[in-house]
Formats: structure tokens, sequence, C-alpha cells
């Protein structure tokens, strides 16, 4: 892909590939979702590596947002930026077809409203783009193949129920890891690079 700016999508995972409301109970309880909150038992274990690791990838970027996860964000990371320096600093890029205005205290948000606004936005200049969270925007992002990178963070549970990052519309496409880490807590650390078409043979 030749695009100017890079895209990474970073997620939060279970086995079975399910990225709904890792953070709290509260965060998205839509279809009744009963696990919110689940990656905390394992964070509250986090070694020394695994934080290395989180505190690179959450480096401050230009982000690329779904509306319900902007209304999370912008809800929370005005007055607690002390936990993720540079959020209010950099711009928020939010995919809606819904609302074009801001109107949350969370300074440098402009809005998008489609794949050609995205394609536009990623052959301009400027940092990375960075999607957290926004499991529908990303499924979009992976069916039109816009995503040059991938960090995931997968869990050792499964949950049967809930929203998944992988959806039936995503693009065949070949990545190859450039980096990774497992904790002593069996949360895997994978950062994936987009690497062309997906080859098929024999193993006979």
């Amino acid at each position: 892909m030749s695009n100017t700016r890079k895209l990474i999508v970073q997620e939060f995972l279970t086995l079975d590939g399910v990225m709904q409301a890792p953070g709290g109970p509260e965060e998205d309880e839509s279809g009744r979702f009963p696990f919110g909150g689940w990656t905390a038992p394992y964070f509250a274990e986090a070694d020394a590596a695994a934080g290395d690791v989180m505190a690179k990838w959450m480096e401050s970027t230009d982000l690329l947002l779904g509306r319900t996860t902007y209304d999370i964000f912008s809800g929370y990371w005005p007055s607690h930026a002390e936990m993720w320096p540079g959020i209010n600093d950099v711009t928020k890029y939010v995919v809606s077809r819904t609302v074009d205005e801001n109107t949350s205290d969370w300074p440098h948000v402009v809005f998008l409203d489609g794949v050609e606004a995205i394609r536009e936005l990623k052959a301009s200049d400027g940092p990375t783009l960075k999607v957290h969270g926004s499991g529908g925007l990303a499924q979009t992002l992976l069916e039109h193949d816009l995503v040059d990178e991938l960090q995931l963070m997968t869990f050792p549970i499964t949950l049967g129920v809930g929203k998944r990052l992988f959806g039936e519309g995503t693009s065949a496409a070949a990545f190859t890891m450039v980096d990774s880490l497992v904790t002593p807590n069996g949360v895997v650390f994978g950062q994936y690079r987009r690497a062309g078409d997906v080859e098929t043979g024999s193993v006979a």
C-alpha cells in the first residue's frame, strides 16, 4: 500500500476475538454484554515488560475513532490527561454519518463521514493514525484493506459473546509479526505489519 500516513488498529482481544468493553463494566453494555472489564485482572498483575510495551504503544499520535468510542473518550480524557500524556493535544478524527460537531470539552476533533474521507486523510501528510476500540470502524477498515499494522493484546480467555474484531467482510490479507511479548500471566502482545496477499499451497 502506498498511502502516506500509516494506519494502525490497536485492540484488546480475547482468544475468540471479542473486543467489547475490555476496560470496565459500563464501557459498552450493548447486547447485554455481561463481561465488561475482562482485562482488569490481568493488568492488576502486569509486569514491567508489559508496562514498557504499553507505554510504547500508547505514545500519542493522531487518533481515528468511531462514534461510540469518541463519546466514551471525550467524556473521560479531558480531565484525565495525566494518565495518557499528549492525548488532548493530538487531532482526533471521528467517523460518523450522524454527528459533525464537537459538543464536548475535548479539543482538536475533526469529523469524517465515510470511507472515502478516510482514504483522503490517509493519503495526506501527517503523523500515524491509530484506532482504539471502535469495533465497527475497525471492521470497515479491514474490509477495505486500509490497515497497515495491527497491535493486538490477546488475553487467555474466551467469552463466547460480544463484539468481535474480525467480521465476515474482512479482506484476505497477509501480515508479518514484527514484534511480540508474552507476559507471565499469558497476555500476548503482537505487532503485525501488512505483508501483501495471502498465498496458498499444499502441505502434501
